[in-house]
């Protein structure tokens, strides 16, 4: 049986008397892929934050494969293998996709402070930069700037940057958000075809996208766990039928 990646215990994230995740616990197997959904407003962004140390929890405690991770800033996680991308798109629009590699590369090293200069990878590192944009599908969009890119590519190009760090743990925050039907079958087939040793966690609202993609689910609402197990579990389930698939249905 795999070890666990990630331990959440009892965290709390709390803004003011709010409290945006409220006692979550859960434990993510190595290898093992997660999705966490729920409604607007359910706490999943917030968690994510959590785990990556963008905002430390109030309470709790956060283990990363043995090593508590809970005070630790996020610049320290991803070097220790985590690393995530988020909603909303945080590219350079008038670098090219090559050029936004290279800063996420040297942002996670030692190095990154030369990226104040010109940027010159080493081979091995041109490598790492190839292999994320392959598995990506951008391999022949090295040269093309960041705003020439079409909004499912600038997607595609959020995952490579959160790849070529060689991660441990990806977090990935509704990777298929404002895409259409085919833009979305296409980061399926990539989140599919992602080395199997792998750690993924991923929220997302696209309910027939992530069912098909994890093994176990975790619903969350108002902050607070309601209810986990696997996707024929969770797609069963009453409760997560009434709070999140029906709310999905009546917002349609």
């Amino acid at each position: 049986m795999s070890e666990p990646a990630l331990v959440l215990n009892k965290i709390v994230v709390a803004f003011g008397a709010l409290k945006a995740v409220d006692d979550i616990s859960l434990t993510v197997k190595g290898g093992e892929r997660r999705a966490v959904i729920g409604p607007n407003g359910a706490g999943k962004t917030t968690l994510f934050n959590a785990i990556t140390g963008v905002r430390p929890p109030t309470s709790g405690r956060i283990t990363f494969e043995g090593k508590e991770v809970t005070g630790k800033p996020a610049q320290i996680r991803a070097r220790m293998g985590m690393s995530r991308t988020f909603q909303i798109t945080n590219l350079f629009p008038t670098m090219t996709v090559d050029e936004n590699m290279q800063l996420a590369l040297r942002g996670t090293g030692r190095g990154k402070f030369s990226m104040l200069g010109s940027i010159r990878l080493t081979s091995e590192e041109h490598d790492r930069v190839s292999s994320a944009l392959q598995m990506s599908r951008l391999g022949e969009r090295g040269a093309v700037a960041v705003n020439e890119l079409s909004y499912g590519e600038q997607r595609q190009l959020e995952m490579a940057m959160a790849l070529v760090s060689n991660p441990r743990l990806l977090l990935l925050d509704e990777p298929a958000a404002g895409l259409s039907p085919a833009e979305r079958h296409m980061v399926a087939d990539i989140i599919r075809s992602l080395p199997h040793d792998l750690t993924m966690v991923l929220i997302e609202h696209d309910m027939e996208l992530v069912l098909n993609l994890v093994d176990k689910v975790t619903c969350l609402n108002n902050g607070q766990m309601l209810a986990e197990g696997s996707p024929e579990d969770i797609s069963n389930n009453q409760l997560v039928q009434d709070v999140y698939l029906g709310k999905a249905r009546a917002d349609a």
